[in-house]
Order: C-alpha cells, then structure tokens, then sequence
C-alpha cells in the first residue's frame, strides 16, 4: 500500500486544470484523507516546491485556501532562477533530485546524465557531515549547470 503522502501527492496532481493550477482546501483535503493537516502541510512543502517546478500560495480568509500551480518558466529561466536563488545556498538530497528531473523534462540535461547526477550527489558519494553535504551538492550542481550553459 502507498504512503498517504503519495496517494495525497497524486490526488493534487490529478486536480491540476489545463493551466496547471489548483485551489485546495487544506482543511478539506485534511477530511477527504481522514489525516491531520500538517500532513497535508507536509506533502506541499515537500512534494511542491520551486525546485520542483511548482509553486505554493496560501490565502487566508474566507476558509482559507492553496492555490498551487506548476511553474512556467522557459530553459534559461529556470536555470537562472535555480542559479541564483537555490543553488546559492544548500539542497539536500531530495531537492536535487527534483531540480534534475525538471533539468531532464527541460532537456538541459539528458536522463543519463540525470541518473549520473543522482549517484554523483547521494550521500554515498558524498560521504561528509550533513551540513557541508548539503553545500556541496549545491556547488556540485551549479558547477554543471554553468558549464552546461557554456556548451
């Protein structure tokens, strides 16, 4: 049996319109899946997220609802935001995975190279104290994607 935070991941998924975008209630979605809402909390902030190609926006008021969307940048966009803005700091194992897929989706880089990448940057690889894994699988990341801009 699946985790519920995939069976709640595939749900959101399959609610995207046309546009990509959703308006949930995380209250409801709480109810619909009989868990609390800080899973449901849980699965958006780590399911959904920029380096994954979506956004999050939480509107209180009226109930209060998530608009979450995919989004809709173009190759050199993404690489840019990715190059200033996460790729700065620290990603873990998880995040890195979802920037390659999206790099894959983006053909930036090819699924081979993507798998490389992952082997390259799991903690096996990596092997060093948590906080500097995490450095520097950002460094390792955005040293590719620089060179990968160059070619």
């Amino acid at each position: 049996m699946s985790k519920i935070s995939d069976i709640i991941e595939e749900f959101i998924l399959e609610q995207l319109d046309d546009d990509g975008i959703v308006n949930l209630s995380r209250n409801e979605l709480a109810n619909f899946f009989n868990c609390a809402p800080s899973q449901i909390n849980y699965v958006l902030s780590t399911r959904f997220t920029v380096p994954k190609g979506f956004f999050v926006e939480s509107h209180r008021g009226g109930g209060g609802y998530i608009k979450l969307g995919r989004v809709n940048l173009d190759k050199s966009s993404y690489v840019k935001q990715l190059l200033t803005t996460t790729l700065a700091g620290e990603v873990d194992f998880g995040q890195s995975s979802g920037i390659l897929d999206n790099l894959q989706k983006l053909g930036v880089v090819t699924e081979d190279e993507s798998k490389v990448l992952k082997y390259a940057l799991s903690s096996k690889s990596l092997a060093m104290p948590i906080k500097i894994e995490n450095k520097q699988r950002a460094n390792i990341l955005r040293n590719v994607l620089i060179n990968k801009l160059k070619e």
